[in-house]
């Protein structure tokens, strides 16, 4: 059963974040890919995700699909304008990829090219809209295609600092859901019942919500996450936990696991997320029991 079958069965559905290459070797993508084949429902593969140059989603999805795996492909505002972005996603389709997240996208300070203008030609919602419009045949100018392609499209919710900032995200989702988008993607979950409150209210907005669980690779990773990260919600607990453990990577792989395995019951899928240790998901798999 696909993605898009298993959203509308309401099964829990399994996916995992590679990231593609800075540069063309693509051994190491290919080699994690094999690893999870048959273990997940898809693999989602953002597009020079947190500002960091890298070869192209579409080219990462392709690949993802020669192997036999579905892809989920990333899309942002920030580094196209509309012809571009239009262009993209009917290539995607051309070229089998046709489930699409339109994503966040990192401040481009923050990126290895920090003096690369962005574009943000169009926002996220608007970016929704104009993929609806290229499934009804006709582009963002009104220009009718010849022949019209079809996606399973996602959004996200970035992380917030409090309740009315978390309020204020569902209130944007929702727009976006409004606007064609059948599925969210949750901040990282890492205290299940701190975060039973937004997951709650993110069930009302009607659609699948996938959160995602982010590998802690270190002490230090979870403690910088908790100093500049705030809304992340990293309790005390866990510092802890990982501080007295004698294998703090293996703690690590442990909670990711037992976080998956607590969302079983209050989500419609996880997200897996790595960042550079796509060769651990086995592992985390295998402590979620899956």
């Amino acid at each position: 059963m696909n993605f898009q079958k298993k959203l509308a069965a309401n099964d829990f559905v399994l996916l995992a974040e590679m990231h593609t290459p800075k540069g063309i070797n693509i051994s190491r993508l290919v080699n994690d890919a094999r690893r999870i084949k048959g273990r997940v429902d898809a693999v989602v593969v953002p597009d020079m995700d947190n500002g960091i140059m890298r070869m192209s989603a579409l080219a990462g999805c392709v690949l993802m699909k020669q192997d036999g795996l579905e892809t989920i492909m990333h899309m942002y505002c920030r580094d196209r304008n509309r012809m571009a972005l239009q262009g993209d996603a009917l290539a995607a389709h051309v070229l089998g990829c046709h489930n699409i997240i339109v994503a966040n996208s990192a401040d481009m300070s923050q990126s290895d090219h920090s003096d690369a203008k962005p574009i943000d030609d169009l926002d996220e919602t608007q970016l929704i809209t104009t993929l609806k419009s290229l499934e009804k045949g006709k582009d963002m100018s009104g220009f009718e295609l010849d022949g019209s392609p079809d996606f399973t499209i996602g959004c996200t919710i970035p992380g917030f600092a409090d309740a009315d900032s978390a309020d204020k995200e569902l209130a944007t989702a929702r727009k976006k859901i409004d606007a064609g988008a059948s599925f969210v993607i949750t901040p990282s979950v890492f205290d299940i019942e701190d975060s039973s409150d937004f997951l709650g209210k993110a069930s009302e907005l009607g659609v699948p919500i996938i959160s995602t669980v982010f590998l802690i690779k270190s002490l230090a990773i979870a403690q910088y996450i908790k100093n500049s990260e705030p809304e992340a919600n990293i309790s005390e607990d866990l510092i802890r936990r990982i501080r007295k453990s004698s294998d703090r990577e293996q703690e690590g792989i442990q909670i990711a696991g037992e976080t998956i395995a607590a969302l079983k019951d209050r989500t419609q899928g996880v997200l897996i997320q790595t960042l550079g240790w796509e060769h651990k998901i086995p592992e985390i798999l295998d402590a979620a029991g899956l």
